[in-house]
């Protein structure tokens, strides 16, 4: 009764601790934006602006960056979740075959069927072990919640080392016709195959023996969020700007994306480049830019003089701008020198990430002593698949 009673209260803490976050948050806009309109006023009045309300105005800018992030980070730490409860779970019961393997290198129970009679991994000529699928999910899942592009795309899970797809070039034709008319004959689309070959992404979390020889400590969790970080910084650069070899092709990297050159940087840019692809892929749209570009589109205002960025009004939503969702990737190229710092469309439309299934880990206890390496390698691919879905804009 009394561990009920203390989980309720610390839910309940957390709670509070998440509203009192999303009320500093709104308090830190509104200064930002009072003193944000004080400084155009003056750039209006005189041409000149106080050099005091111009820091104020990148502090208060700063801070909101920083009350985003902890507003993440709350989400992230499964404020609200059942994660906290799923990990109790694991801590107190018994060791799988897989979690004596991470613990002491034992793999002989892996070689066996599990109660249910299912094969939980098998092991490779190098020695290192596939990881049976609740710990891929595990990586996956959190994988998830860290990588931005994995929110927006579209992810297909293949057994093999390319995914290939059949991509209509020419459409096919089609018609009205009553129901005694004669049909016309209608000529087939015009196909071609896209590929999406996958590269090998890795990472090498260690941990202490005092970790390993912890009973209660749940390693499966560990080593998910030791990648988690690692794999998500590595896969958002690919999905960005990556070159295709041994990596995804990012999207900036796709000569079929089109772009926008505008003059100026402002809120007509914006505009403009919200109405680049076509109706049907601005309903599911979101806008994509690093946290610099974000720290300036927040001072543009409309016509009517309403600020066209605001911010998210729930935990784990992002902010919006221009009434669309606005996705901050901290590898998309800063503002200038002819950089696509925007990009806009619908991303599960227009880019596909190919995850390869199977999660390699080879537990290595020699090299770093006292540590173990617990090598980790994932198979993933992604390229644009349909080049009218994304559109950039790049500053000069």
């Amino acid at each position: 009764m009394t561990a009920n009673i203390e989980t309720k209260n610390t839910e309940a803490d957390q709670r509070h601790a998440q509203r009192q976050a999303h009320v500093d948050f709104a308090s830190t806009f509104a200064a930002f934006r009072d003193a944000n309109d004080t400084r155009l006023a003056q750039i209006e009045a005189k041409s000149t602006v106080d050099p005091l309300l111009t820091e104020k105005v990148e502090r208060l800018n700063t801070a909101l960056d920083a009350q985003t992030r902890r507003l993440e980070n709350m989400t992230l730490s499964g404020f609200g979740s059942e994660g906290s409860a799923v990990k109790s779970a694991n801590a107190s019961g018994q060791k799988s075959a897989w979690e004596r393997f991470i613990r002491t290198g034992d793999a002989s129970a892996l070689s066996h069927q599990n109660v249910e009679g299912k094969s939980i991994s098998s092991v490779n000529s190098d020695g290192s072990l596939i990881a049976p699928i609740e710990t891929e999910s595990r990586i996956d899942s959190v994988l998830a919640e860290t990588s931005p592009m994995r929110g927006l795309a579209t992810i297909r899970t293949i057994g093999a080392s390319i995914f290939r797809k059949p991509v209509s070039v020419s459409g096919a034709q089609s018609g009205w016709a009553g129901e005694t008319d004669e049909r016309l004959e209608t000529e087939a689309p015009t196909l071609e195959l896209v590929d999406f070959p996958t590269g090998e992404l890795y990472a090498m979390p260690a941990a202490t023996q005092a970790l390993l020889d912890d009973s209660v400590a749940d390693v499966d969790a560990w080593l998910a969020e030791e990648v988690r970080d690692v794999f998500a910084a590595q896969e958002t650069a690919a999905f960005i700007s990556g070159d295709g070899v041994n990596k995804p092709r990012g999207f900036l990297t796709d000569a079929g994306l089109g772009a926008l050159e505008p003059a100026t940087f402002d809120t007509d840019a914006l505009i403009d480049l919200i109405y680049a692809p076509q109706s049907r892929y601005r309903s599911n749209a979101s806008f994509v830019m690093n946290r610099r570009t974000i720290n300036t589109v927040r001072k543009f205002k409309d016509a009517d003089g309403n600020y066209i960025w605001q911010p998210s009004l729930s935990a784990g939503a992002p902010s919006s701008l221009l009434g669309y969702p606005l996705v901050e990737m901290e590898d998309m190229p800063d503002i200038g020198g002819g950089n696509a710092c925007v990009a806009f469309g619908d991303f599960r439309r227009g880019y596909l990430i190919a995850d390869r299934q199977g999660v390699r880990v080879l537990r290595d206890p020699y090299s770093a002593k006292p540590y173990v390496l617990f090598y980790t390698t994932k198979r993933v691919g992604g390229g644009v698949q349909d080049a009218d879905a994304i559109k950039l804009l790049k500053v000069a």
